[in-house]
């Protein structure tokens, strides 16, 4: 028995870990398209980081992914928030916006060809990135037509709400295009970390006390 290969309790502390920031970035990138779409604007670090997490490759975590937990605070905050219980107006969108994003993920995973035309799009347009620099509204511009060609090709739209004068900015739609497309990404680390729908149902409130604790031992502000 000894001998048998199991998961040690560090095994499941980092895969619980790895599954709460996924969902944060999830989160993270939901909370910034809301903000967008009502005000026409969000935290830039916050943006930069969750647009980059596009290109992290061969990240092994979502930390890796992200540059470093504090670029993920927004998210972390937003995901406590979200399983708090208190039904504030905003958080019903960016709920809605996180659901969103879970299905189509769902419907990417089981699409092959688009699956592997959104990665090659991907790759090619890091490349780009090298050499154009990191403008964000040129790389949003340039991600936003691969949301279009790919995930636009679903029957499911996400339907977005806010100011109907920032969301007729081609920016903030661009923007916001991209953003879902990172908020797809991050749900991809999530199922990697064994996340799924029932386990969130079910592992609530074990979700809501980590994130938590990491707010008060690891972003302290």
């Amino acid at each position: 028995m000894s001998d048998d290969k199991q998961i040690t309790p560090t095994d499941k502390d980092f895969q619980a870990r790895q599954q709460i920031l996924a969902l944060a970035a999830i989160v993270q990138a939901a909370v910034l398209v809301d903000q967008i779409a009502r005000t026409g604007q969000a935290e830039p670090q916050a943006v930069e980081a969750t647009i980059e997490s596009l290109f992290a490759f061969s990240a092994n975590t979502v930390e890796e992914a992200y540059g470093s937990l504090e670029n993920l605070e927004i998210g972390v905050r937003g995901l406590r928030d979200l399983l708090s219980g208190n039904d504030y107006g905003e958080r019903k969108s960016v709920m809605r916006y996180c659901l969103g994003v879970l299905h189509l993920h769902k419907k990417l995973r089981g699409d092959a060809d688009t699956s592997a035309i959104l990665r090659s799009r991907l790759q090619h347009t890091a490349k780009q990135k090298s050499f154009n620099g990191n403008d964000i509204n040129t790389l949003s511009n340039s991600l936003s037509a691969i949301y279009q060609d790919t995930i636009s090709k679903y029957n499911f739209r996400i339907q977005i709400t806010g100011s109907a004068q920032e969301l007729q900015n081609a920016n903030n739609a661009a923007r916001i295009r991209t953003l879902l497309l990172a908020a797809i990404r991050a749900a991809y680390l999530w199922h990697q970390a064994g996340g799924s729908r029932w386990k969130l149902v079910l592992q609530r409130n074990r979700i809501f006390a980590q994130t938590k604790q990491l707010l008060a031992t690891e972003i302290r502000r």
